[in-house]
């Protein structure tokens, strides 16, 4: 397992990727729209880890919901695994409350599931692993 990247939800992409872009001096990556979860995505690629900037595009958006809520900020951690399905049927039958019980496709095209705060110290975890 490893780091994959940080989830930051933001109100505006156009306002925030500059930012992003001037403070790590790399261009961020086109925008991807996430039609399942109804967003909007640019990465910001660092040598170990990348920066996703989250952008709702439906007030039913989870992370329109979020920054409506909260306001900006981090939203998730994401890591790399493989063997998803196990994993997540593993730490479920281990007491971890689970999003999603099997995984959807997300950003780039990978698979991806969410692992419930309550569960996780009130950290919102996500497990990405690409499609085979």
């Amino acid at each position: 397992m490893k780091l994959a990247h940080i989830g930051i939800a933001v109100k505006s992409l156009e306002a925030s990727v500059p930012v992003f872009e001037k403070i790590f001096g790399v261009t961020a990556s086109d925008k991807e729209f996430v039609e399942e979860q109804k967003v909007n995505v640019r990465k910001i690629h660092l040598e170990n880890c990348d920066i996703e900037l989250l952008e709702g595009t439906d007030d039913d958006s989870p992370i329109s919901k979020f920054t409506e809520k909260r306001g900006e900020g981090i939203h998730h951690v994401s890591f790399g695994v493989k063997g998803m399905q196990d994993l997540l049927n593993s730490i479920k039958a281990d007491g971890i409350r689970l999003i999603n019980e099997t995984p959807v496709t997300g950003a780039d095209d990978m698979l991806v599931a969410f692992l419930h705060p309550k569960s996780t110290n009130g950290v919102l975890m996500e497990l990405t692993e690409e499609k085979k």
